[in-house]
C-alpha cells in the first residue's frame, strides 16, 4: 500500500464495514476499475472497444499506469471508480486526457495544482447516492491532501447526434459559460460542435432533468463548460469541456477531514 492510500484512507475511514472508499494500491485494484468501466461503458453504454480491450474486457490506455485510481468497494468488490490525473502523471503520457478534444492551454496556465476527472463510473447493481457520495467524498478527501486548486475533465451527454442534443448543449452555453480565464475550447475537425452555431431554444427544468446525473452535480457545484462540444464517436457521447473550482467541491466535505 503506497503512502498515498494510506493518506486518504486516515482522512476517510470506511462509512460501513461493507464499503469503503481508498486508492487502487496495486495491478489487482486497477484491473478491478477496468472490469467495471467496461461493464458501464462498453457492455451498458455501447462504447466501441478495440479489439485487446473486447478480448480481455477491460477498459484500458496510458494514462492507468500513472494515474491515481479512487476505488468505492462492497465487501471487497470494486463497484465504482474515478481517475485521477494530475500534472505529472500527464506529463508522463505526454498531455491530458481532454487534450485530445479540447485545447486547455488556460487551465494549464493556472497556478499550482490542477486534476483531470475522468472514467467516472458505478457499477449498475450499486448506482445509487450512496454510492456515488463515497466517489465524491473519497475526492474531497484527495483534494485535501493534494492541495488541488482546480478540477476538469470531459463532461458527456449521451449520443453523437447534436441536433438532438441541441436545447442540453444551448443551455450550458448561455448559463455556464467559463470566463475566458479558464475557458478552454473544443478543436477544429469534423467531430466540433459549434456553440455559436446552435440556435435550438431550451427550457431549464427539462433540460435539467435531461442532464447525465454527474454533468448535473459538476454544474450545482458551480461547474463551467468551455467553448464548443466534440462528438466522441467511439464512446457514443457528445463532450464538454467541464471546470470545477476545487473549492466549491471540498468546502461542501473539507469539515470532514480538517478537523
Amino acid at each position: 500500500m503506497t503512502h498515498q492510500t494510506m493518506a486518504l484512507n486516515a482522512l476517510f475511514p470506511a462509512a460501513t464495514e461493507s464499503i469503503e472508499v481508498r486508492l487502487a494500491a496495486g495491478t489487482a485494484d486497477i484491473r478491478a476499475a477496468q472490469r467495471v468501466r467496461y461493464r458501464v461503458f462498453y457492455e451498458e453504454m455501447g462504447a466501441q472497444p478495440t479489439p485487446e480491450m473486447h478480448a480481455f474486457e477491460l477498459d484500458f490506455d496510458d494514462y492507468d499506469e500513472v494515474c491515481d485510481h479512487l476505488l468505492v468497494l462492497v465487501e471487497g468488490e470494486v463497484v465504482g471508480t474515478y481517475r485521477l490525473i494530475r500534472r505529472h502523471a500527464a506529463d508522463a503520457v505526454g498531455c491530458f486526457y481532454s487534450a485530445g478534444e479540447f485545447d486547455i492551454s488556460p487551465i494549464l496556465a493556472m497556478p499550482g495544482e490542477i486534476l483531470e476527472l475522468g472514467r467516472s463510473c458505478v457499477d449498475a447493481r450499486w448506482r445509487h447516492r450512496g454510492t456515488l457520495q463515497m466517489l465524491w467524498q473519497g475526492l474531497a478527501a484527495y483534494m485535501v491532501e493534494n492541495d488541488i486548486r482546480l478540477l476538469f475533465g470531459c463532461g458527456s451527454l449521451p449520443g453523437t447526434r447534436p441536433e438532438i442534443l441541441a436545447p442540453q448543449l444551448a443551455y450550458l452555453r448561455d448559463n455556464h459559460l467559463a470566463p475566458p480565464e479558464l475557458r478552454g475550447s473544443a478543436l477544429g475537425g469534423p467531430n466540433r460542435v459549434d456553440f455559436e452555431a446552435i440556435t435550438a431554444p431550451w427550457e431549464a427544468r427539462r433540460v435539467l432533468a435531461s442532464l447525465p446525473p454527474l454533468l448535473k452535480g459538476y454544474l450545482r457545484l458551480g461547474g463551467m463548460v468551455g467553448d464548443g462540444a466534440v462528438i466522441d464517436h467511439p464512446f457514443n457521447t457528445t463532450d464538454v469541456l467541464v471546470v470545477v473550482n476545487a473549492a466549491d467541491i471540498a468546502g461542501r466535505y473539507v469539515k470532514r477531514f480538517s478537523a
